[in-house]
């Protein structure tokens, strides 16, 4: 039985120095279309009738060169019209055609068509649906993904380095312009499909992979371990590569917490309170750098903060698994001191803006270590930062103090003693704590009171 297929063809002339390899694999793609359409008339013609574009306008358009060549006695001589989302649905057709794919994007000929570079203008020049080139490269993620399927992780991860490796504004230090560049958030989009669905072994080698392929380790302690704001190039860099590669926008919450996980993890306490503020901490809108004095000189706002605030919540959450909650309080008593000792304003207001656990947590645990006068003055700026919800505030910390006190109270009374024989001292401390909150708050009521009769 024959197959009649009649195809609607717009034609553009192939680069004239375009390379052998490509005209062959080209060729190759063309006669395994022809075969698959003879052979497997059903469920071929299905697929291919979907896999040709109905619709151009909502991507990339990829035009392979007219071939010269006839095949067999069909007559037929034609270019294919594809948009980068429809030669992926093509890849699914046979194992043949998806192989052939992968050797035609790897030439150079291929690499021109389908890597585009010109990050620096978002929209894709003559698109007729205004396809960015973001939805370009999410298109391209998922061919490479469903052309590689039947490959091993190693072996996929190599062809993908091997088919982006021209693309300069990939690397670390590939732009001269990284902050008006949208080559990272191409690469993050581009690595979040192609990974969607691998588990956490794969993801592992993948951030292996890319760690060692940029050399990040060196470049990260170079910025963890010299004076803040002394390499403020590199600290843009590796803040962009973060945010916009590993945790790029959009990403699940789960995602974000292995890949923020994996960024911190192999590095001492004190150097991950430097990273997660280069990554997240306050930068100037004037060239991007950060700004390591904003939380030492004056008050600041939640713009300056919600970055940290946000990553602290996601490490305390559910989905950051290998986080214990006193890794997470550690993390923020170190991150207050970076690269001094913050104002008592800002540090309450980091806490705020984390959430109710995380306040009350942090709390408790200044209370056990017998920070008294610490705790009542973190306290006391809590309350004055949450004027909206001042008493409902108020309300939660005495109701907070009153089960940390019986639950103690109950376990001395009980005979109950750990190895320290330390539950009594937590006690005292618990109500030393509350009662320096208290002298604080009484004295800014009456300072208050005094002020408004003056007045």
């Amino acid at each position: 039985m024959e197959m009649q297929m009649e195809m609607r063809m717009e034609m553009r002339v192939g680069d004239e120095d375009g390379d052998e390899d490509g005209d062959e694999a080209l060729l190759c793609i063309k006669t395994a279309i022809i075969n698959l359409t003879s052979k497997r008339l059903d469920r071929s013609t299905q697929i291919l009738d979907k896999s040709f574009p109905k619709n151009l306008a909502g991507g990339k358009v990829v035009f392979l060169p007219q071939l010269e060549s006839q095949v067999g006695d069909s007559g037929v001589s034609w270019a294919l019209l594809f948009a980068v989302k429809d030669i992926s649905m093509l890849s699914m057709v046979s194992k043949t055609i998806s192989g052939l794919l992968i050797n035609y994007i790897s030439t150079s000929s291929g690499s021109r068509r389908l890597l585009l570079q010109d990050f620096h203008r978002p929209q894709l020049p003559g698109s007729r649906g205004g396809a960015s080139i973001l939805e370009h490269y999410k298109a391209l993620g998922l061919l490479l993904k469903r052309c590689t399927l039947l490959l091993p992780t190693r072996d996929r991860l190599k062809y993908v380095h091997k088919v982006l490796s021209g693309v300069s504004c990939f690397k670390l230090n590939g732009c001269a312009s990284p902050l008006h560049c949208l080559g990272f958030q191409c690469y993050g989009v581009f690595l979040q499909i192609l990974t969607a669905g691998w588990d956490e072994l794969e993801c592992h080698r993948v951030f292996n992979f890319l760690w060692e392929l940029g050399n990040l380790a060196q470049k990260v302690q170079t910025v963890v371990s010299s004076k803040p704001g002394s390499s403020r190039r590199l600290e843009l860099r590796i803040r962009l590569f973060c945010r916009e590669v590993l945790l790029s926008p959009g990403s699940r919450r789960s995602d974000s917490a292995f890949w923020l996980t994996r960024i911190l993890k192999p590095w001492p306490m004190v150097n991950q309170a430097r990273l997660l503020y280069i990554i997240f901490g306050p930068v100037s809108p004037r060239d991007g750098h950060v700004v390591w004095q904003k939380m030492i000189e004056g008050p600041t706002d939640e713009t300056s903060l919600k970055g940290l605030a946000d990553a602290v919540k996601l490490l305390y959450g559910t989905e950051a698994r290998e986080w214990t909650a006193d890794d997470v309080i550690s993390l923020v008593d170190e991150l207050s001191v970076i690269p001094q000792e913050w104002l008592m304003e800002n540090n309450a207001r980091l806490l705020l803006l984390s959430g109710n656990s995380i306040c009350f947590t942090f709390l408790a645990s200044k209370a056990v270590n017998g920070r008294a006068v610490e705790l009542a003055r973190l306290m006391v700026f809590m309350a004055l930062h949450s004027l909206g919800e001042k008493n409902n505030f108020l309300q939660c910390l005495e109701d907070t103090f009153a089960h940390m006190l019986m639950d103690m109270l109950q376990a001395v009374l009980a005979g109950e003693r750990d190895e320290e024989d330390s539950s009594f001292l937590n006690l005292f401390h618990l109500v030393n704590a509350q009662a320096n909150f208290h002298k604080e708050i009484l004295y800014m009521a009456m300072g208050s009171s005094s002020s408004s009769s003056s007045a």
